[in-house]
């Protein structure tokens, strides 16, 4: 009997460290690659490239996303997840100077990064601190995703007064569903490779500051 409870706590101590060890690749790799992400925004900023064709875009996301999960299990994994945060850093340059080249825009620029890092700071503690398990939320992830999908083919083709700013604020929710969804994931097991982890948290990261952007840009022309 107590080597079968010796075992078990064994088992439940590794599972414990495993977690830790993620959680702690995961969010030093974060804050690497979100530094890098923006020292490349800046870099585009200064030389004030406009934004790319929407082909490149999605070809260069995908492209440099599926290789990170190709090599998720190498070092080689690493040099990719730095390339897709620093092209998206990238793409991000000519954004910013379109809103700071607004009135006001700086304002609107620095509210969106202070509530970017307030909800993803308070979703994430949430999950650290309850050790809920948010696995119930994939369904809701999956249907959301072809509804955004579907707003934005939607945007393009109808001007409906609006849209733009629904469409923001449905990217919020869904961005802070998958925060809550990816840790949770990492604290039960759903995730053990902290590059895909950190990959997951820094897409989400990236809509949800990019979406913000939009919604307090909109609500700033309209005042």
């Amino acid at each position: 009997m107590r080597e079968q409870d010796y075992a078990v706590n064994n088992g439940v101590q590794a599972e414990q460290l495993e977690v830790s060890r993620v959680l702690r690749n995961t969010y030093g790799l974060l804050a690497l690659t979100l530094a890098f992400s923006g020292v490349m925004a800046f870099v585009a900023q200064q030389m004030r490239v406009g934004y790319p064709n929407i082909f490149v875009v999605l070809i260069g996301f995908y492209g440099l996303f599926f290789l990170t999960n190709k090599l998720r299990d190498s070092a080689w994994g690493l040099v990719s997840a730095f390339a897709l945060t620093g092209f998206m850093g990238f793409l991000l340059g000519p954004i910013l100077n379109r809103y700071l080249g607004m009135q006001g825009g700086a304002e609107v620029v620095s509210s969106a990064f202070a509530m970017t890092a307030l909800v993803f700071g308070g979703l994430s503690a949430y999950v650290l601190i309850t050790r809920k398990d948010m696995s119930f939320l994939g369904g809701f992830i999956t249907a959301g995703f072809f509804v955004l999908l579907g707003a934005t083919l939607a945007s393009f083709f109808f001007q409906i007064s609006g849209l733009q700013l629904a469409i923001s604020a449905g990217f919020v929710l869904f961005s802070s569903v998958c925060i809550l969804f990816q840790t949770s994931a990492i604290i039960h097991g759903g995730e053990r490779n902290y590059i895909m982890a950190t990959i997951s948290l820094y897409v989400s990261i990236y809509n949800l500051f990019i979406s913000l952007l939009q919604i307090f840009g909109i609500m700033s022309r309209d005042d």
